[in-house]
């Protein structure tokens, strides 16, 4: 993922325009200070602060650690490559979850019986970093799995983005108890599952997460696409700047493409942190 260079008068104001521009939150974002801000007398700025930013990278271990750790070969990859193969098709909920997380965390002595692993399982990691059709298994299993603690029947299945990355859908009746107000507890199942494929697949791959439950994220995107063009519309003919409710970077991305296409108007972001949002404004006839 390349970096981006961004400025502002603080250091919090130009990682805010950088997470704009990288259409991500603060936490997949790893951002490196250049310049730090100078002030003058009387608070003026005499320096701005100078950042750089991209999308986090899940950087891979020392190969040496890893067959350090490693005291006999796993039998999750082969498991995985083998479901994987099933992936090109629309699978059903997933129901191996539970069983998948308990073949991972035990080993058997010789005379057969369990015995707690040496280490924390999550270190166990194959040779070969996890290619995306094992991430892919892995993610759709932990969605599966907590469909299954909601007693919701679903269809989970996974696909790769435009960019890429891994796309869980999770399709069926009733899923709302999945989005929650806002698309709140959407948000936080897509968290939970990204940091669940970080820890089961260490040395992964910067491969990017996105969760949907019943399209709710393509549905929401183009209702603000439809509002956005709407808000732009009555700037360009009233001449009067209006701002937007407070969104996170990914919404505030879906507005600043939607303006970019809408001739007679800009946008810009202001705020911090929660009460970051959107400006739209008519642009000056007479800047270049």
């Amino acid at each position: 993922m390349e970096w981006v260079e961004t400025t502002g008068r603080t250091v919090e104001e130009a990682r805010d325009v950088a997470l704009d521009e990288l259409g991500v939150d603060e936490d997949d974002a790893e951002v490196v200070v250049l310049v730090e801000p100078k002030v003058g007398l009387f608070g003026r700025v005499r320096q701005e602060a100078r950042i750089r930013a991209r999308v986090r990278p899940q950087a891979p271990p020392p190969k040496v650690e890893r067959r350090a750790r490693r005291t006999k070969p796993s039998d999750r990859p082969k498991a995985s490559a083998g479901r994987a193969q099933e992936d090109t098709q629309a699978s059903p909920a997933v129901k191996t979850s539970r069983t998948s997380k308990t073949s991972r965390t035990k080993e058997r002595s010789p005379s057969g019986a369990a015995q707690a692993p040496s280490e924390a399982p999550m270190t166990d990691t194959p040779t070969d970093l996890p290619s995306w059709e094992e991430q892919a298994t892995l993610a759709r299993e932990f969605v599966g799995g907590l469909t299954e603690a909601f007693e919701l029947e679903a269809v989970v299945r996974s696909v790769e983005g435009d960019d890429g990355g891994i796309e869980i859908k999770v399709d069926g009746s009733d899923l709302g108890l999945l989005v929650g107000p806002k698309g709140a507890t959407l948000q936080a199942v897509q968290e939970l599952s990204r940091i669940a494929l970080q820890r089961y697949t260490v040395g992964a791959s910067e491969t990017r997460l996105r969760v949907d439950v019943g399209g709710y994220r393509q549905r929401r995107q183009e209702a603000l696409a439809r509002f956005v063009t709407q808000i732009a519309e009555q700037v360009r003919e009233s001449g009067e700047a209006q701002a937007l409710e407070p969104m996170n970077a990914a919404d505030r991305k879906v507005v600043h493409d939607t303006v970019s296409d809408i001739d007679g108007v800009g946008t810009v972001s202001e705020g911090e942190d929660l009460r970051r949002h959107v400006v739209i404004s008519p642009d000056d006839p007479g800047a270049e």
